[in-house]
C-alpha cells in the first residue's frame, strides 16, 4: 500500500504540495481547519459583491507559471489573466502622486517631468535589476539555494547584491526620495522599513515594466479554487472544519496528527502549511527550548486591518491607491478591482478593499479596541473618500479577527521577511528538527506573492519525495 501523507492546511502551498504527492503516487489527505480551500488567498461574497480575503493584490505570473507546470498544469488552461495597464500610485500629504505604468517609457516619462534627469536613471535602474533577476530567477526554484547552483547559473555575480537590503539597492540608483519611498512601498505592506527589507524586492518595477503585471478573472481565489480542483480529480482527500491540535512525535519523528475533536490520523509524513514558527511552537511538542525560543523571538508580521467596501461615481485606475503619510507612520492602500473587472459592478456599485499594516506589537499591545480604533480611523480618512462618490462599508476585518477567522498564529501571517531572515533561507522545507516534517508556506520561501506559497509547496513536496523514496 502506497504511503500517508498528511497535509494540514489547505492554503497555497498546501495545494500545490497535495497535487504533487498525489501525482507522485502517494495517499494525501489535507486537514483544513476552514470550510474551504485557500487560505489567505481565498474569496467570499458579501451583499453580492465578490471580494479577495487576504492580502494580494498583484500576481508574479512567471513564478505561478513554474508552480503550474510543476504540477503538470498549464497555467492559461485554468486561469484568465488580465493585464494592469495603469498599475499604482503613491500619493503623499503634501506632494504630486508617483504613478507607475506597466508601460516603462511612459512611466520614466512621468518622473522626467516631476524631476527632470530621474526619468533617464529610474530606466537604467529597471534595466539592471532585470538583468539580476534574470540571473538570480532559478534561485526562486531551488529549496535551499547554495554555492553549486549560483556558481552554475553565474548568479555569484550577485552576491553583493544579495547582502545589501532594499533600502542599500535604492541608495545607489540617484533617483530622488519620493520615487525611492514608491518604489519602496511594498516593503511598507510587509511592515519594515528599507532599511530592513531584502534587496529582491528592488525587482518589483522590472517585473511590472517586463514581465507585467496580473489580476485573474475570478480574483485571486480563482487560483486556489483551480488547485483544489486538481487535487481532487488526482485523489487528494479533504477533511474540512478539522482543526489540528498536535503533531505527535516518536523517537523524533512524526506520527500523524491529531485533531480538535480527539481524533488521530496517522501518517508517514506531514506537510505543514499553517504559519511555519505556529507549527513548532503550537503542534509540536518534541522540540529543543533552545530553538522554541529562538522562533518564538522572530519578528512577526501583522495581517493589518482592511475594510471590504462598495464604491459608486467615477471609478478610474490606478488599480492602486497607495497613501504614505508623514514620516514613521504605515501606508494606506485602496485596491479597485472594479477597475479592472468591470462585470463585477452591480447597480453603479463596484467593489474594494481598503488595507491599512499594522505594527504587530504595536497591534498586540493595542487589543481589539486599539485595532478597532485603527480601522475606524483609517476609515475616516479623506484622501482615500475623495476619490471616490459615495461609499458603502460592507464588512471589516481586524487582526484579531484574522486569527480567530484564518486560524493564523498569534494573530500573524509568518515571521517579517528581514533582509537577513531571506539570505539565511527562512524556516526550511525540510525540518532539521523533527523527522518526517515538512513545511510549506510564506515563512518558508523569500517572498509573499501568491505563486511563491505555490512554489513553496512544490518544493516541499519534491524534497519529501527524495526522502521516502
Amino acid at each position: 500500500m502506497s504511503r500517508m501523507i498528511v497535509i494540514v492546511g489547505a492554503g497555497m502551498g498546501g495545494l500545490a504540495a497535495a497535487l504533487y504527492l498525489a501525482r507522485a503516487g502517494f495517499r494525501v489527505r489535507v486537514v483544513e481547519a476552514r470550510a474551504e480551500a485557500g487560505g489567505l488567498a481565498s474569496g467570499f461574497t458579501q451583499a453580492g459583491f465578490r471580494f479577495d480575503a487576504g492580502p494580494y493584490v498583484l500576481l508574479d505570473r512567471s513564478g505561478l507559471e513554474w508552480a503550474f507546470r510543476a504540477l503538470g498544469l498549464d497555467l492559461a488552461d485554468h486561469i484568465a489573466l488580465r493585464r494592469i495597464e495603469d498599475v499604482y500610485q503613491v500619493a503623499f500629504p503634501d506632494a504630486a502622486p508617483v504613478r507607475f505604468y506597466a508601460d516603462l517609457a511612459e512611466t520614466a516619462a512621468g518622473f522626467e517631468r516631476m524631476w527632470p534627469g530621474s526619468g533617464r536613471r529610474y530606466e537604467r535602474f529597471v534595466r539592471s535589476t532585470q538583468r539580476i533577476y534574470e540571473r538570480l530567477e532559478d534561485m526562486r526554484y531551488v529549496a535551499r539555494p547554495g554555492l553549486a547552483p549560483m556558481l552554475a547559473s553565474g548568479a555569484w555575480r550577485d552576491a553583493p547584491f544579495l547582502l545589501r537590503s532594499l533600502g542599500g539597492v535604492l541608495a545607489r540608483a540617484g533617483l530622488p526620495d519620493r520615487l525611492i519611498a514608491a518604489i519602496g512601498i511594498w516593503t511598507q505592506i510587509a511592515g519594515q522599513s528599507l532599511a530592513e527589507a531584502p534587496s529582491p524586492l528592488a525587482f518589483v518595477p522590472a517585473l511590472i515594466h517586463h514581465v507585467g503585471a496580473f489580476y485573474p478573472e475570478g480574483g485571486i481565489a480563482a487560483i486556489p479554487q483551480a488547485l483544489a480542483a486538481a487535487a481532487s480529480a488526482a485523489g487528494v482527500e479533504f477533511q474540512f472544519e478539522a482543526r489540528v491540535r498536535a503533531i505527535p512525535c516518536a523517537a523524533g519523528r512524526v506520527t500523524g496528527v491529531e485533531l480538535a475533536d480527539g481524533a488521530f490520523i496517522a501518517a508517514d509524513a506531514v506537510v505543514a502549511n499553517a504559519g511555519g514558527v505556529g507549527v513548532y511552537v503550537d503542534l509540536v511538542e518534541q522540540l529543543a527550548p533552545s530553538i522554541r525560543k529562538w522562533l518564538e523571538r522572530l519578528p512577526l508580521q501583522s495581517p493589518g486591518v482592511c475594510a471590504y467596501l462598495a464604491l459608486r461615481g467615477d471609478i478610474r485606475p490606478p488599480y492602486l491607491c497607495f497613501m504614505l503619510p508623514a514620516r514613521g507612520e504605515r501606508c494606506r492602500l485602496l485596491a479597485l478591482p472594479g477597475v479592472l473587472a468591470p462585470e463585477d459592478q452591480r447597480d453603479g456599485w463596484r467593489p474594494a478593499r481598503l488595507i491599512a499594516p499594522m505594527d504587530y506589537a504595536q497591534s498586540q499591545r493595542d487589543g481589539v479596541a486599539g485595532q478597532r480604533a485603527y480601522l475606524e480611523q483609517i476609515l475616516a480618512e479623506r484622501w482615500w473618500r475623495d476619490l471616490v462618490a459615495d461609499v458603502r462599508v460592507l464588512g471589516t476585518r481586524i487582526p484579531a479577527e484574522w486569527g480567530s477567522e484564518y486560524h493564523l498564529y498569534r494573530e500573524s501571517m509568518n515571521p517579517v521577511m528581514t533582509a537577513r531572515f531571506m539570505r539565511m533561507g527562512r524556516l526550511e522545507h525540510r525540518s532539521p528538527y523533527i523527522g518526517g516534517l515538512y513545511l510549506a508556506g510564506s515563512s518558508t520561501h523569500p517572498g509573499q506573492w501568491v505563486s511563491f506559497c505555490a512554489i513553496s509547496g512544490v518544493l516541499a513536496a519534491r524534497q519529501l519525495c527524495e526522502d521516502l523514496r
